[in-house]
């Protein structure tokens, strides 16, 4: 079964609750789903004079963690149109994944909370999608997959990147119902790819196997010493790369 991990930053709780719906769409599917959070970057003083209440009870994640899942859902909240320097830390940590392609092939998607209607839920994706490239992971959008996107009778955040709420400036609008119903949809979409993609390598592992040609040891696999031989490159190969960054 899939796994998917929801990671996120949220100051005043809105992405997090955003988070909540999304894990309820995800598991309306049957994946496995876990939340974690960030690590923060600001100290509690500062933290204090913002008035921002106490951090969700979820788990920091760490960039090693990463590895475990076949699929994340970032929340990002939006500082002038991109996502904040809490976001970029932690993503900047897993330079040591990317040296050794640890997340290449699995799957990514996004949602927001902004101040306003226009406070770059779409620019906040785009910034993410680089990261997500570099890594090789395959990036999901979320398209207009709720009709509540097509709404122009009120405020309604999200778009075709993903979910999305609008916050007002000094946060004291909530995520509304046609908001959290869209985190819905969103992780059940999610989970849905994800159910496919795994069913399809299920088939294909099938196909090949059967289709395996017979070697000179005649039982269909590869002969001991070449596979010993490739295993000895791979672990050189990532010993070498791991932790560099060979663009500073």
């Amino acid at each position: 079964m899939p796994k998917v991990f929801i990671i996120f930053y949220s100051l005043y709780h809105h992405v997090y609750t955003l988070a909540q719906h999304i894990q309820k769409g995800l598991e309306s599917q049957g994946v496995e789903v876990e939340l974690y959070q960030v690590p923060e970057t600001l100290d509690d003083a500062i933290l204090e004079k913002m008035h921002a209440p106490a951090k969700p009870d979820v788990p920091i994640i760490t960039a090693d963690k990463l590895k475990e899942a076949d699929g994340f859902l970032f929340g990002l909240p939006t500082r002038f149109g991109i996502f904040p320097a809490q976001i970029k830390s932690f993503l900047d940590s897993t330079g040591g994944l990317w040296s050794t392609g640890a997340l290449a092939g699995k799957f990514a998607g996004t949602f927001f909370s902004t101040a306003s209607q226009h406070g770059g839920q779409e620019t906040t994706a785009m910034t993410a999608i680089t990261y997500f490239a570099h890594h090789g992971i395959h990036y999901v959008p979320f398209g207009f997959a709720n009709p509540h996107l097509f709404d122009n009778t009120e405020v309604v955040g999200g778009s075709p990147y993903g979910a999305g709420t609008v916050a007002n400036g000094d946060g004291s609008r909530q995520p509304s119902e046609k908001e959290l119903e869209i985190a819905e949809t969103q992780g059940s979409n999610f989970a849905k790819l994800l159910l496919t993609f795994e069913k399809g390598q299920s088939i294909v592992a099938k196909q090949e196997k059967k289709a395996s040609p017979v070697t000179e040891n005649g039982n269909g696999s590869a002969q001991p010493e070449i596979k010993a031989k490739v295993k000895k490159v791979r672990e050189e190969s990532k010993a070498d790369k791991k932790n560099k960054c060979f663009c500073m």
